[in-house]
């Protein structure tokens, strides 16, 4: 699973560094700029929630290990 959600996790932070060239800095919510906006958004979401993920599994296991 660890694998799993490092791959995700490199994935998602390849898109930002695709949609941070995407942007338009001179009318940065105009046409593909916001869809990168957007875009940017969402994968930075996807890198919280994997790591939310992977540390409530790293709770989960100590947890198991105590009982």
């Amino acid at each position: 699973m660890k694998i799993f959600t490092g791959v995700l996790v490199f994935l998602a932070l390849a898109l930002i560094v695709f949609n941070i060239t995407l942007l338009d800095f001179k009318n940065p919510f105009q046409g593909d700029s916001a869809v990168a906006f957007i875009g940017i958004a969402a994968s930075f979401c996807a890198v919280l929630i994997l790591l939310i993920f992977r540390m409530s599994k790293k709770i989960e296991e100590k947890m198991n290990d105590k009982i």
